[in-house]
C-alpha cells in the first residue's frame, strides 16, 4: 500500500499516531503545504499567516525534515493549495491511502471534503493527534460537550483518570522508504525575514521537549506557576510551552506524562495541578470547535446572543500599532508586534480593550491575533475571544478589565510599559474630527 501523509499541526515523530499508522505502508510521501492564501489580507485586514507564524513554522518544518532524513525520509514541502496539491500528488505517484491529523476549524474540514470528494478511489483517514483525548473517550457524545468549561472539566475529573485512554508515547524508529526523492517547490514560499527583535522561540521538536524540561525538572519553575502566570514579562513565570504545542511540534499528551511523572517524583501541589488545569482548558475548547463549526466565527458566537459593535478604522489602527490612550494595552500590543507573543494576562486586558474601551467587533481581534500571534491556535483563539466577548461559553457573560486597575496590580512601576513604550505621544481618541470639529 501506498500511503500520503500530510502533515498539519503534528510537525513531530514522537507520540503521532497519525504517522504511525502511515508507517504501515510499502511506501510513504510525506507532505506538508503550504498555502499562498495564508499571506493574503482576509476579510478582517489581516493575514493568516504573519512574520512570527512564518518563521517558527518554517524552523519547525526544518527540524521535522532532519528527524525525518535519518529514517530515510524527507519532507516534500509543497507551495499551493492543498485541495490542488494533495490530488495530485496521489494520482501522480498512485497513492491509495491519504492521512491526516484531525482538525478543528471548519477551513481545514471544508478542504479535507473536498480532498476526498476527487479522491474516490482512495482511503482517506484522519487520527486525532492534536488533544488529550480521542472523541471515544471523552465521558460524554460531542454533542453533548458541555456549555461551560466548569461543567466539562468536573466530568473529565470525576471520572478519576487525569488520561483516559491515554496513548503511550512512542518515538518512531523506522518509516517506509519514499517514491524517490521527488522535486518540491518549497523555494516558491515566501522569504523569512531576520528578527528586528531577539526571538523569543525556535520552532522544532527538540526545542519544545528541552523547554518542557526546563520548566519542569530542570528549572522547577512549575513549582510556584499558579502564582507567576499573570506576570506580563516573565519568561520563567508560564510554561512557554504553547508556540511547540500550536504547531504540535510536542504532544499535549506528552505534556500531560511530564506533569504526571513531576507529582510523583518531584511535588504535587496547586501550582503543578494549575498547568494540567490549562491543559484542559486548550481541550474544551479543541472539543468546542469541532461542535460548533462555523458558529466558532460568527459575530454572535455559539449562544447567538446580540452582539453590537462597528468598524472604526482609526480605534483599530491605534488598537494594532499601540497607539491608544492605554498605556498598558499600547505596551502589550508593541510587543506582540514585535515578538509574536503576549502574556495569557496581556491578551485579555487587549481585548477587553478591543471590545469594551473601542466597540470594535472581536473578530477584527481574533484576526490580527492569528496573523501575530506564534502560538496561534483556532480553537484556542477564536474561543477565548468569544468567551471574553461575552457570546461563547463564559455564562457570566461580560469579561470587561478596568484597566488602570490592571496596571496598578499588575505593573505598579510602570516597568513593562517603559520597557514596551506603551506611553504614545498622540494617542488615537475614540473619535476623529474633521476641520469643524464634526466627528468622522
Amino acid at each position: 500500500m501506498n500511503t500520503l501523509y500530510w502533515f498539519t499541526r503534528d510537525l513531530r515523530l514522537d507520540d503521532n499516531t497519525a504517522l504511525l499508522a502511515a508507517s504501515r505502508s510499502d511506501m510513504l510521501l510525506c507532505v506538508y503545504v503550504v498555502d499562498p492564501r495564508w499571506f493574503v489580507p482576509g476579510p478582517f485586514q489581516c493575514m493568516a499567516m504573519g512574520t512570527h507564524r512564518w518563521r517558527f513554522l518554517w524552523q519547525s518544518l526544518m527540524a521535522l525534515e532532519r528527524s525525518l532524513r535519518p529514517l530515510g525520509q524527507r519532507l516534500h514541502i509543497a507551495f499551493g493549495e492543498p485541495e490542488r496539491v494533495i490530488p495530485e500528488l496521489v494520482h501522480h505517484h498512485r497513492i491509495s491511502r491519504v492521512i491526516r491529523s484531525r482538525q478543528p476549524g471548519t477551513w481545514e474540514a471544508r478542504q479535507w471534503r473536498t480532498i476526498r470528494d476527487q479522491l474516490p478511489d482512495a482511503v482517506c483517514q484522519q487520527f486525532e493527534t492534536l488533544s488529550l483525548f480521542t472523541e471515544g473517550s471523552l465521558p460524554m457524545p460531542l454533542q453533548d460537550l458541555p456549555e461551560t468549561f466548569s461543567q466539562f472539566r468536573k466530568q473529565i475529573e470525576n471520572t478519576g483518570e487525569r488520561y483516559s485512554e491515554r496513548l503511550r508515547i512512542r518515538t518512531l524508529t523506522a518509516l517506509p522508504p519514499p517514491p524517490g526523492f521527488p522535486d518540491d517547490n518549497r523555494g516558491d514560499c515566501p522569504p523569512i525575514p531576520e528578527p528586528q527583535h531577539p526571538a523569543l522561540f525556535t520552532g522544532g521538536e527538540n526545542p519544545g521537549l528541552t523547554r518542557l524540561r526546563q520548566f519542569t525538572f530542570s528549572n522547577h519553575d512549575i513549582d510556584h506557576y499558579k502564582d507567576t502566570r499573570n506576570a506580563l514579562d516573565d519568561p520563567d513565570a508560564s510554561s512557554r510551552l504553547s508556540p511547540w504545542l500550536a504547531n504540535g511540534c510536542i504532544s499535549v499528551r506528552e505534556v500531560a506524562e511530564t506533569i504526571t511523572h513531576y507529582e510523583k517524583t518531584e511535588t504535587r501541589n496547586r501550582s503543578t495541578y494549575w498547568l494540567w488545569f490549562e491543559l484542559l482548558w486548550r481541550e474544551y475548547f479543541f472539543w468546542y470547535a469541532l461542535k460548533h463549526g462555523a458558529n466558532l466565527f460568527r459575530r454572535d458566537g455559539v449562544q447567538g446572543k446580540k452582539h453590537t459593535a462597528t468598524f472604526y478604522p482609526h480605534r483599530f489602527k491605534a488598537w494594532c500599532e499601540g497607539n491608544t490612550e492605554f498605556p498598558l494595552v499600547n505596551a502589550a500590543m508593541n510587543q506582540l508586534r514585535a515578538t509574536g507573543y503576549m502574556s495569557n494576562r496581556g491578551r485579555q486586558l487587549v481585548a477587553s480593550c478591543l471590545v469594551y474601551e473601542l466597540g470594535l467587533d472581536w473578530r477584527y481581534g481574533a484576526a490580527w491575533f492569528e496573523q501575530q500571534l506564534v502560538d496561534y491556535d483556532v480553537a484556542s483563539n477564536y474561543g477565548n475571544w468569544q468567551y471574553l466577548a461575552g457570546v461563547g461559553a463564559d455564562p457570566r457573560g461580560l469579561r470587561q478589565f478596568n484597566l488602570e486597575k490592571q496596571a496598578q496590580q499588575y505593573d505598579p512601576d510602570g516597568e513593562f510599559v517603559r520597557r514596551w513604550r506603551g506611553q504614545s505621544d498622540q494617542p488615537v481618541g475614540l473619535h476623529t474630527v474633521d476641520a469643524a470639529d464634526w466627528p468622522l
